[in-house]
């Protein structure tokens, strides 16, 4: 079976899914995008409002802030796989529980079964935390976790770059320049010959 098909498969699953309480507050399961084909594959926290309405990442306010930090690296959408560590919206932008993790789990370690990316990206404390714990990194206290963003880490051959979320930049405009130049990194993860 290939790439594409195993992935379609996997989405399909997602979007039937009924395994949590928050398959009653969703409209959507929003499954992985993108490349499956692609080094590159970037984890976000959960869909959003509008994310949920619209059955697609990256929408709204977040989606924008996305799309330019792109832009700004020279980075198709397409050429990467993206992806949320929650799949349905949480209720009130919520933190999610360990539970609706653990839940959610099996989709990931698939996704990641399936693409086979040489670097994985979490977006934000909880999708850190979350690839920092499969991959055995140690980590860091909670309130430290902001001195990550940014740096590379490596679990044998997979490269694990954390990078703050989008929409800090709603709440801090001011880590413009810091989270550009982070970004700009996701280019050469990209042409990075392994």
């Amino acid at each position: 079976m290939s790439h594409f098909q195993d992935i379609h498969d996997l989405n399909k699953e997602i979007r039937a899914c009924t395994k949590c309480k928050l398959a009653h507050t969703r409209t959507f399961a929003i499954s992985g995008e993108g490349n499956p084909g692609s080094k590159l594959m970037l984890l976000a926290q959960s869909p959003g409002k509008s994310e949920d309405e619209q059955n697609k990442m990256f929408t709204g306010p977040s989606g924008k802030l996305f799309d330019e930090l792109l832009e700004q690296a020279g980075v198709a959408r397409e050429s990467i796989y993206l992806t949320n560590l929650i799949k349905c919206m949480l209720p009130n932008s919520r933190r999610p529980s360990r539970e609706e993790i653990s839940q959610c789990r099996y989709y990931i370690d698939k996704e990641i079964e399936i693409v086979k990316p040489k670097t994985i990206v979490p977006l934000g404390f909880h999708s850190t935390r979350f690839i920092f714990s499969k991959y055995q990194i140690p980590r860091p206290p909670k309130n430290e976790y902001h001195k990550l963003f940014g740096r590379v880490f490596y679990s044998g051959e997979m490269i694990i770059y954390p990078l703050r979320h989008p929409t800090a930049l709603l709440f801090n405009p001011g880590k413009r320049e810091e989270m550009e130049r982070n970004y700009r990194m996701l280019n050469r993860f990209l042409i990075l010959d392994f």
